[in-house]
């Protein structure tokens, strides 16, 4: 079953109206506000890739107060490494 994490930021001093809608989202299986860069996490599921894409852009994405969401696909083939192509390394420089 397709699975996401999607870290969200609100507004200011709206991150637990926000939780509310979010845990009424159907597929939503968890979410919990956090302290750092993103407010919200919430653990997403679906019946398909492409049912788990709209409900994140349309469900998510779309609430009042959502500033950014960073989205993380859940790899669902736990035994076998990323595939080199997939592996894009972060360059940091002074």
């Amino acid at each position: 079953m397709p699975t996401a994490f999607v870290l969200v930021n609100t507004n200011i001093g709206s991150e637990m109206d926000v939780l509310r809608e979010i845990k009424k989202i159907e597929g939503v299986e968890e979410a919990t506000a956090v302290y750092g860069v993103y407010d919200i996490i919430a653990r997403v599921t679906s019946d398909s890739m492409e049912m788990l894409k709209q409900k994140i852009t349309w469900d998510i994405r779309k609430l009042n107060n959502v500033r950014a969401t960073l989205t993380m696909i859940v790899n669902e083939n736990k035994d076998a490494p990323p595939k080199k192509a997939e592996i894009s390394p972060l360059l940091i420089t002074a």
